[in-house]
């Protein structure tokens, strides 16, 4: 299991999950379809902002998706257009996109005091800070910036790729408190980037909670969330243990011994753990323990 990352902030709190309000004014988070809107705007949005009174807030996504972005429209009570294109991306020499774009002043207003930042905003963005639909929200992150299926190896699964530590932790906590399934952030050496994944049961119950019937949502990932629903864990795979953390105290007995294999036997471990155990704490993949007394 990944190390925490220090550097992510405090956690949010859940509660009990409880159902939302039926209220229904613009960019209500109490509200399933706004909260959901919010998420996704947060996660693929764009807010820039011009001169004086200028400035606009648009979501560009594969055109196969743009039924979400009418969705978008109808839900907002401002003039907004939403336009089609083809261009040369890395992916595609003609990647037909579709594009929501909302200019009005008002409503970039509302949109930004409830944390969408102007410019640059993958590593700012934070779940809301007032009460709001929280199923709504991760789904529509997750609509925007995940993905829900199956492995080639069948195994089903619902995957969230984020910059933010905020969003990141919010959902290691909430998915913890729904399927009991525990993961620590740790950024990607590679690009700095969060990749929180569930697999199995978890991504069973996971799914079937977000991606409830007649909710707002991307059609090709809720037909895939109720996909998952039919899976069930093969007689002959065992479920894993998940084992237990290693203390500070063991690390430094494991670096004393400078051996997996007789530290194995005073640890209680097995020689494999305490061998990738102690290739993470040579290479840095973890932290050295701090001197203190044994047993601490």
């Amino acid at each position: 299991m990944a190390e925490h990352d220090t550097s992510a902030p405090a956690l949010f709190e859940i509660g009990d999950l409880p159902p939302t309000s039926p209220g229904r004014s613009f960019m209500d988070l109490e509200h399933p379809d706004y909260a959901y809107m919010f998420g996704f705007l947060q996660a693929d949005g764009h807010l820039a902002q011009g001169t004086g009174r200028k400035g606009r807030l648009t979501v560009e996504i594969n055109v196969r998706d743009i039924g979400v972005l009418h969705e978008f429209q109808r839900l907002t009570p401002y003039n907004s257009s939403i336009t089609e294109r083809v261009r040369s991306t890395n992916f595609s020499e003609e990647h037909h996109s579709a594009v929501w774009t909302l200019c009005d002043l008002n409503a970039r207003a509302t949109i930004n005091g409830l944390g969408l930042p102007y410019g640059r905003k993958s590593k700012k963005i934070t779940p809301p800070r007032m009460e709001f639909s929280r199923r709504d929200y991760l789904r529509g992150v997750i609509d925007a910036d995940g993905s829900v299926g199956h492995t080639g190896q069948g195994l089903p699964f619902v995957s969230l790729t984020t910059a933010s530590a905020a969003v990141g932790a919010y959902l290691c906590r909430y998915a913890k408190a729904l399927t009991g399934a525990a993961r620590q952030l740790r950024r990607n050496t590679r690009d700095g980037i969060f990749n929180v994944v569930y697999t199995k049961e978890a991504a069973v119950q996971l799914a079937g909670h977000l991606y409830y019937p007649d909710c707002l949502a991307l059609d090709r990932k809720r037909t895939a969330a109720v996909s998952l629903a039919s899976w069930r864990r093969p007689a002959d795979m065992p479920v894993r243990d998940p084992g237990r953390r290693w203390k500070a105290w063991e690390d430094r007995v494991l670096l004393a011994h400078d051996d997996a294999a007789a530290a194995a036997g005073e640890l209680g471990r097995s020689e494999a753990s305490c061998s990738v155990r102690l290739w993470r704490l040579k290479t840095g993949k973890v932290r050295l323990p701090e001197t203190a007394a044994p047993g601490l």
